[in-house]
């Protein structure tokens, strides 16, 4: 079985793969500091539950946006997996993603394993949103390349700013509000925050959109999508496993002996 980890700046999932189906997926929060033992107990429990353990594992693919990480993540792989792990980003590992940007080392690890988990379920150029600690918007051609996107901050970040700059705001939950028009100081956070950030996802999807000039289909992605289904209009599919069918496919590639469906 594939151990599937992807690392992102405030969450960690991970997930595991038999060769016909995954079977279950976990989020940690990302500690940087956290050793392949640590990782190892908590991994342990998880699997048990499961029906499954350590010793069912045969192979670990990476994915990460926190350099400090990796070590750990990869001292799992080997000690506990008793695998050398396939670490997205490496010069080795092979994505079959060409990347046009004017620095292509620039393209985090994350996007382009996001840009072929997509291409290997949609057709045609698509626009791809991942909501997590940043909001991404990538463009894959309908050849499959990457061809860059925006970078915003993610709707936690934003909370947790005006939040922290302003002293009389209190810390709220994000919710989808059931008017715009706030009647008291949460309700009108909320509907900033929330509505503002819808109209930021679909007033840059449509700005890509008119610039690229061909049709694309828009995938939304990432830990906090759920908060805006049915609220943005410009979202065709919302598909929370893009990030590992990516990694899956990345193991696929790198890999002489990798699990097939």
């Amino acid at each position: 079985m594939l151990l599937a980890i992807d690392c992102g700046n405030t969450n960690t999932l991970f997930a595991v793969h038999d060769g016909a189906q995954w079977r279950a997926q976990w989020r940690t929060s990302t500690d940087s500091t956290r050793t392949a033992d640590e990782y190892a107990v908590w991994l342990s429990q998880l699997l048990q539950l499961q029906g499954l353990n350590l010793d069912d594992l045969s192979g670990c693919v990476i994915s990460s946006v926190v350099p400090q990480s990796i070590f750990n993540l990869r001292n799992l792989a080997r000690r506990y997996i008793k695998a050398e792990p396939i670490v997205v980003g490496e010069i080795s590992v092979d994505l079959g993603v060409t990347v046009n940007l004017a620095r292509p080392q620039d393209a985090g690890a994350d996007r382009l394993v996001n840009a072929l988990g997509c291409r290997v379920q949609y057709p045609g150029a698509l626009l791809i949103v991942d909501s997590g600690t940043a909001t991404t918007f990538d463009v894959v051609s309908a050849d499959g390349a990457f061809e860059g996107g925006i970078i915003a901050p993610g709707i936690n970040l934003s909370m947790q700013a005006l939040h922290q700059a302003a002293a009389r705001l209190p810390r709220i939950a994000i919710e989808k509000p059931q008017r715009v028009l706030g009647k008291d100081t949460v309700g009108a956070m909320q509907s900033g925050v929330f509505w503002g950030y819808i109209d930021l996802i679909d007033g840059l999807v449509e700005r890509l959109k008119a610039e690229y000039g061909e049709p694309m289909t828009v995938i939304a992605t990432g830990g906090v999508t759920s908060l805006f289904d049915g609220a943005a209009r410009t979202i065709d599919h919302y598909d929370p496993d893009v990030t590992i069918r990516g990694l899956l496919e990345v193991w696929r590639r790198n890999d002489p002996g990798a699990l097939s469906e």
